[in-house]
């Protein structure tokens, strides 16, 4: 059976006024239109044309989330925990209630997520750097008193990034904060060679958060640009923010967040380090390797697999196995199951499969992503 689903964009702060309204076709709503959940969380379950919520349909057993984000600013730095680590903290905290401010895991699922640029130019930290390279754009940043302590961390024993992050948000180095963010806007200007993104990245964050400790957590992680089709998978316990662009999100099925600077929300900083994984280098960008129409984003967990099928008048046809989502993000996109029937599929919305459907049909002419449960043999 096919199902079509919508959404209502939810107004985060960050989101764009202009991104999603230009994918389907419509006017600006006035607002920030930040993402659009298709899924069966209980937080935003997908609307069912015609009837009711998907979570009516799936009984909330849907191991993913499918998402259109579109930010116009930085969201929040974040980490997400392993399943083991929600399962504890979920346990841990079973005593607060839902809004509770001091409540950390919504859930006891654990976050892995692939993002994939539907703009030209998706912009995000993902990971942290490697010391040795932090500490050659910090030359980049001069010798104030601010950068060099935060160098003479950097250099010293132990677990340093987790020391440093832990230090910077701890509300005891807003003095080195703002030092450091002041050498950044200096650099900025005339900043050339294999930093200048970064550092100009980092100087434009600091725009839209003035004294954010955040901006220097972001001064230690990889700026990574990502081109239109192209991906980045996120692990537990990576540390990660978008920047700026308009993407498919996946991910499985959490809302589990931990913060750790740009943002006015709580930042819990014992907790945040607690599943922090300091492990340091570049993050792989997926990058699109087509076969025929489908371009497959392979990811290392069970809960999701993502595929991109560019239509070019001819159908596809897809196997699938599960529930399956079908996001039709350009042109005119047609879906059609057992029964043969077409289902029209708008930009911005979805035909959801259930899992008596074992092969699908994909027409038109436009692009879409498939959603499905990932391989069994995957994990993370």
């Amino acid at each position: 059976m096919l199902l079509s689903l919508s959404n209502v964009p939810r107004d985060y702060a960050w989101g764009s006024t202009t991104l999603l309204a230009d994918l389907e076709g419509r006017t600006p709503a006035g607002g920030p239109e930040a993402e659009v959940w298709f899924g069966d969380h209980p937080g935003d379950p997908a609307d069912v044309q015609g009837d009711g919520t998907l979570d009516a349909v799936t009984g909330g057993s849907l191991p993913y989330l499918l998402k259109l984000l579109a930010a116009a600013s930085p969201l929040s730095i974040q980490v997400h925990p392993t399943i083991e680590q929600a399962r504890a903290g979920w346990a841990r905290e079973s005593a607060l209630a839902d809004t509770d401010p001091n409540r950390n895991y919504r859930d006891d699922n654990h976050k892995p997520e692939l993002i994939v640029a539907l703009s030209d130019r998706f912009e995000s930290l993902s990971g942290l750097r490697p010391i040795a390279d932090t500490l050659r754009l910090l030359d980049v940043l001069g010798d104030s008193a601010g950068v060099e302590e935060l160098a003479s961390r950097l250099r010293g024993p132990g677990d340093v990034l987790r020391d440093t992050i832990g230090w910077l948000l701890s509300g005891e180095a807003q003095a080195v904060v703002d030092d450091i963010v002041g050498s950044v806007h200096a650099a900025a200007g005339s900043a050339s060679g294999e930093w200048a993104t970064a550092i100009r990245g980092v100087a434009a964050i600091s725009e839209t958060y003035p004294g954010d400790p955040g901006v220097v957590v972001a001064l230690l992680m990889n700026h990574v640009v990502l081109r239109r089709g192209e991906g980045v998978f996120l692990r537990a316990g990576l540390l990660h923010a978008y920047i700026a662009g308009l993407g498919v999100e996946i991910m499985a099925a959490s809302d589990n967040v931990l913060r750790g600077g740009l943002t006015p929300k709580r930042i819990d900083v014992p907790e945040l380090l607690s599943i922090l994984d300091t492990t340091t280098g570049e993050v792989p960008v997926l990058r699109p390797v087509a076969t025929d129409a489908v371009t497959e984003y392979p990811v290392p967990v069970a809960d999701f697999s993502l595929r991109r099928i560019e239509l070019d008048g001819a159908s596809v046809v897809i196997d699938v196995d599960g529930p399956t989502m079908v996001l039709a993000t350009a042109g005119r996109v047609a879906v059609s199951g057992a029964d043969g029937a077409l289902r029209d599929v708008p930009v911005g919305t979805v035909a959801f499969a259930t899992p008596d459907e074992q092969r699908l049909t994909i027409s038109g002419r436009g692009e879409a992503f498939v959603a499905s449960p990932g391989d069994p043999a995957s994990h993370g």
